[in-house]
């Protein structure tokens, strides 16, 4: 049986992929960008970009609406500006969810429970970014 999206990058993860990964690469197959070029790309988002600040999850997701929005060249058009409007949509609605995007704050710590383990985050990383390729594409049916 094939995965959704959402079960194949909690999969991904559960292999080894850090949460950027695990969402970035889960979408490659749409954009016809190379995986292992976009799992190199996004090593160093994991664990808050290694330093617990922003989630990973999140920062795979951005990736995605790179991958989709952005023109690739800048005299193909400027597409900055849309892009970051996108990417802050995403971000306040996984926000809104989880009370957070930063990775320090979802683990927890001494003193904190955490608000979200990084599964629930790729889990909710990847259907904000369905919502998204659905918005942009109304409709999108998924591969």
């Amino acid at each position: 049986m094939e995965l959704n999206r959402k079960d194949r990058a909690v999969e991904l993860h559960k292999k080894g992929y850090n949460c950027a990964q695990a969402v970035a690469c889960n979408y490659c197959d749409l954009f016809d960008i190379d995986e292992e070029l976009v799992f190199r790309m996004t090593e160093g988002f994991g664990f808050g970009c290694g330093m617990k600040e922003i989630c990973g999850a999140i920062s795979g997701a951005i990736a995605v609406i790179g991958m989709n929005n952005s023109s690739g060249n800048v005299e193909r058009g400027v597409t900055k500006k849309s892009t970051y409007d996108q990417t802050s949509a995403l971000g306040k609605k996984f926000e809104e969810k989880n009370g957070s995007m930063i990775c320090r704050e979802l683990k927890g710590g001494p003193d904190k429970a955490p608000l979200r383990s990084c599964d629930g985050c790729i889990e909710d990383a990847c259907v904000l970014v369905e919502e998204y390729l659905k918005e942009a594409y109304h409709g999108l049916s998924e591969k």
